[in-house]
């Protein structure tokens, strides 16, 4: 029997190589992060999957699984561990391969199977690695599950059992390609830059936006996975800024650049100005609500203000719910709430029937851009930008905080801002308007401007955000009076970039 994992075992020791090593903080809201092999081993790995035939077991769900992996010098290791844990706790295992993540969501229901376990670390730094799972289609894990797996794991508590086997689908990247391009191409050619960071997506994206009549230009799309340019990272101002400076080139259309696991999209305009996905979010929501009547919209609490006061959205008869960052989140609230699309600010977008299946791939976002430019032959990208009221928004900010510390931390802003709020206090010189706390907390104050303070769901890393509909002045002040905050907790340290 696999014995119960440790949490303090050192690489390169004679323990590392014959015992599990499992650090519990890797189990994050939504999603599974460690750093590999500091904090799991290829034996702790089998444990996680041991661990989830469990989880299977105690909800009567059958234990079918797509299993894929990204394009990490380590992934492919990783995965395997993960098979062979899986197959010791009685699944039928369905391996895609290389693969991105709505790839291998495509799959569960492109094979009628119930489970994912998608080995990726998404963007995060090499040295990373993940799982996104699920155990119901197009849904992933959320905190309910993630906590029976850590216990079960982290105790100890799963056993082997018969039953196992091993199915490869050598043609699951055909049949996806094939699956998003048999559709109508676009009436007008649109020239795009297509970045993806040396990461996955540059194995997939390419091909599909040609295939529907763009003109593709690549940037960084040939596979490498030391990331020689930069981190696959939509939200990553270094590849921001090369796919800008690759429209302002080429007289590109737009620029999409997609995430290292392909679930993610962001938007260069073709001045080569950044849009952030939030307000991107905002744009197609203009396009689809004139085309789908009484559209319902759900986005995370980081996200536009917009989506509430936009008038275009008001016009068309639209309605929009905040909810809890995280894909899970998002995805999950989503299609309970049977909306049309969920946007994420970090540019997980959601598309939900007849728009599609209901989990998050950059492929279709940036297909959804294309189209919207295809509907509006005499505007740009950045006409359509600049039709949005205008907002002064900051980019997501990310000062360091250990995982053990985050949430804590969070908690003793929440009660300060609480504080204020029942005191009547002013913050950068306005009254509070509402305190948002279904994560994190957004305080809002009586102009609409709003700042954000919550902990990362799958880095050490909390994350702010602030906007105003009103004024910079607004922008810099609200952000002023979080950092002052921020700087009474010695936990915090330095932001990746600021205002």
């Amino acid at each position: 029997m696999l014995p119960k994992p440790r949490a303090d075992l050192k690489p390169n020791t004679a323990e590392f190589e014959r015992l599990p090593q499992v650090k519990p903080t890797g189990f994050r809201e939504y999603d599974a992060r460690w750093l590999f092999p500091e904090e799991i081993n290829l034996m702790g790995l089998n444990a996680v999957g041991m661990g989830m035939a469990k989880v299977f077991d105690s909800r009567g769900v059958a234990k079918r699984i797509v299993v894929g992996h990204d394009y990490r010098w380590y992934s492919g290791s990783v995965k395997q561990a993960l098979i062979n844990g899986l197959i010791a706790g009685g699944f039928e295992v369905h391996d895609i391969g290389l693969a991105l993540s709505p790839m291998a969501y495509f799959a569960q229901f492109e094979l009628e199977v119930e489970g994912v376990a998608m080995v990726t670390a998404s963007h995060n730094d090499n040295g990373w690695c993940g799982i996104k799972m699920g155990l119901s289609r197009p849904l992933t894990f959320g905190p309910d599950e993630m906590s029976q797996l850590k216990k079960i794991v982290i105790d100890g508590d799963y056993e082997a059992t018969n039953g196992g086997k091993y199915i490869y689908v050598p043609d699951m990247a055909d049949r996806y390609l094939g699956a998003l391009s048999n559709r109508p191409k676009l009436k007008n050619p649109i020239k795009v830059v297509v970045a993806c960071g040396n990461g996955t997506a540059g194995a997939f994206a390419p091909q599909v936006l040609e295939a529907v009549g763009c003109k593709v230009i690549p940037l960084n799309t040939d596979l490498d996975h030391s990331f020689p340019n930069h981190n696959p990272n939509p939200e990553d101002l270094a590849m921001l800024h090369a796919m800008a400076a690759k429209v302002n080139e080429t007289g590109a259309d737009v620029g999409l650049a997609f995430d290292g696991d392909g679930d993610r999209c962001g938007v260069v305009d073709n001045e080569g100005e950044e849009i952030f996905a939030d307000k991107v979010g905002v744009m197609l929501a203009r396009d689809i609500s004139a085309r789908f009547e009484n559209a319902k919209f759900v986005v995370d609490v980081k996200s536009t203000g917009l989506f509430l006061t936009d008038p275009v959205l008001i016009k068309n008869g639209a309605t929009t719910h905040y909810w809890k960052t995280g894909h899970s989140y998002i995805k999950r609230y989503s299609f309970e709430n049977k909306a049309l699309v969920g946007f994420e600010k970090s540019g997980h977008f959601f598309f939900n029937p007849p728009l599609g299946y209901g989990y998050d791939d950059g492929i279709i976002a940036a297909l959804a851009v294309c189209d919207m430019l295809d509907r509006n032959p005499d505007k740009t990208m950045a006409d359509l930008k600049n039709a949005l009221p205008k907002t002064w928004q900051s980019p997501t900010m990310s000062p360091k905080c250990a995982d053990e510390e985050k949430y804590g931390v969070v908690d003793k802003i929440i009660a300060h801002y609480q504080k204020c709020f029942d005191d009547g206090e002013k913050i950068a010189g306005q009254s509070i308007r509402e305190l948002i706390t279904v994560n994190g907390v957004r305080i809002v104050l009586e102009d609409g401007t709003w700042g954000l303070v919550r902990a990362s769901s799958n880095k050490p890393e909390l994350v702010i955000v602030v906007e105003s509909p009103t004024s910079e002045e607004n922008r810099n002040a609200i952000f002023k009076d979080i950092e002052e905050q921020l700087a009474k907790h010695p936990q915090i340290g330095a932001f990746n970039q600021k205002l």
